[in-house]
């Protein structure tokens, strides 16, 4: 059965016992555990709920407890109350969740409720509360995530979630069009947990997507954003990337406010053209898309890693581009393109600047990485300088960090070709070479090693001296050691006041 043990003792269709055996209830939180024998004393039903009962059956740590009872905001404030916890309003009347603190951790706790959904693409227009657990999670959105699990370890399963689990399936509670519908977040949510678990999405679930894409045009670019980088950080990020492209949710937009106004942000439309793009079978296994995906899931699961590894090939086949050249098909150039893609795309997420800069440093310069790591006449060092000397990164740890980077965008570029022969050693070596060339490289007279007596024998024209120190060591002229650095500084004094005697 996998990671998931059948549950023998069935007490009706919809409510299991756990096995003894499965020590799957000794595995919840004592903080939880504590709470949940609160309520019951009270005469409060509480079930522990939702994606932490996933993690549960999947043999997974939870990252935090989720909490649901019959009791009432205030009910639950009071029972706390008397066992000595401290209990905050965490939306009380409206959405009836209280924090719990137990054992210096905080738990959600809310009542069971009933959702109606209006014109607003993901709140609910009314919530209201209701008397059964059945109920509750029937407003939830997966049928893995819409099950409950009680003290004594009854597993309550009214939607055939512990089924999915088995099946690493993904399916919405009731009609996915409904769902999804109603919460038009859910259709990346959907995206992200292909991702988180390595599941497959059901034909159902499919199907019910794009009668729903009109309701993302209310969504907003902040919340479209946070699931996409869950998403993209997530082990086969490449599942869920690959329902959101193919489906032709990426090419609907949300929306970002600024100054009071709506202005509409689309998603990703510049990824659908990779789709079934050929590539030369020579160089490649894949067709474009399968190339980004499996360079995107080779990657290591950072941020920026992840988004240079997403859009370094996004140039390749667009108009001016794509071209065949004795036979063989070319993108010649769309490492230059598809930064000025990737740089349109991150701006209008309203990425910071930093961020935004190194993703297209990164997609700009893969080719040029390839080539350096590959011919052995390719000279490194004067790289490194010209990147120096021009400022394009804030130090010399800055730049280092950003070879680290693109050592693991050319590596997975490498794998992400499919080839059986896949050797990342070469580039490896080079970018630990670039890297340590990279950190000696000073960006800034701030990294030149000298001591006080060089600006001191400057003199007057210290501001310009100290940057002809720099260029000169940059240029390999001078060693950055204080003795040199004092010499060279001493030498131009001398000089500039001979030129100003002689003007």
């Amino acid at each position: 059965m996998g990671f998931i043990h059948r549950v023998s003792s069935y007490l009706r269709k919809d409510r299991f016992q756990v096995p003894p055996q499965d020590e799957r209830i000794g595995k919840i939180d004592e903080g939880a555990l504590s709470i949940l024998s609160a309520f019951r004393r009270e005469g409060k039903e509480a079930f522990v709920v939702g994606g932490c009962v996933r993690d549960l059956l999947m043999g997974r740590i939870p990252n935090d407890w989720d909490i649901t009872t019959s009791a009432r905001p205030e009910e639950t404030m009071a029972i706390a109350g008397r066992q000595g916890w401290k209990a905050v309003d965490g939306g009380g009347r409206r959405f009836g969740t209280v924090i719990v603190v137990v054992y210096g951790q905080n738990y959600e706790v809310t009542t069971f409720r009933r959702e109606v959904y209006g014109q607003d693409s993901h709140r609910p227009e009314e919530i209201s509360f209701s008397d059964t657990l059945k109920e509750d999670v029937s407003r939830r959105d997966f049928t893995v995530n819409a099950m409950a699990l009680d003290r004594d370890g009854v597993l309550y399963d009214y939607f055939d979630g512990l089924s999915d689990l088995e099946h690493k399936r993904l399916r919405t509670v009731g009609n996915a069009a409904d769902r999804f519908q109603e919460d038009a977040l859910r259709l990346f949510r959907a995206c992200r947990f292909l991702g988180q678990l390595d599941f497959m999405a059901d034909s159902s679930l499919v199907e019910g997507m794009k009668s729903a894409f009109p309701r993302v045009s209310g969504l907003s670019l902040e919340r479209v954003r946070d699931e996409v980088d869950k998403l993209i950080v997530t082990s086969h990020a490449a599942r869920g990337f690959d329902l959101m492209v193919r489906t032709g949710l990426a090419d609907c937009s949300c929306r970002a406010k600024e100054k009071g106004i709506f202005t509409d942000i689309p998603i990703l439309p510049e990824l659908s053209h990779l789709v079934g793009l050929p590539q030369q079978k020579e160089f490649h296994k894949y067709d474009g898309w399968y190339h980004t995906l499996a360079v995107l899931e080779a990657s290591k699961p950072v941020l920026v890693n992840r988004w240079a590894a997403f859009l370094h090939d996004v140039g390749k086949g667009m108009p001016g581009i794509r071209a065949v050249r004795k036979g063989k098909l070319t993108d010649y150039g769309h490492d230059t393109k598809g930064a000025e893609m990737a740089r349109g795309i991150l701006t209008r997420w309203k990425r910071p600047t930093p961020f935004t800069d190194r993703v297209v440093w990164l997609v700009e310069n893969h080719m040029k990485f390839h080539y350096f790591a590959n011919v052995p006449e390719a000279d490194g060092l004067k790289w490194i300088r010209s990147m120096a000397r021009n400022k394009v990164f804030s130090s010399s740890r800055d730049m280092a960090e950003a070879f680290v980077q693109m050592t693991d965008l050319g590596n997975a570029d490498i794998i992400g070709c499919g080839k059986e022969l896949s050797d990342t050693e070469g580039h490896s070596a080079f970018g630990r070479y670039m890297e340590k060339l990279a950190l000696s490289m000073p960006v800034s007279t701030h990294e030149l090693h000298y001591g006080k007596e060089v600006p001191e024998a400057l003199g007057p024209y210290v501001a310009e001296g100290m940057q002809n120190l720099l260029l000169r060591v940059q240029n390999g002229n001078l060693e950055n050691t204080p003795e040199v650095l004092h010499e060279a500084a001493i030498r131009y004094k001398r000089r500039r006041d001979n030129e100003k005697r002689n003007t």
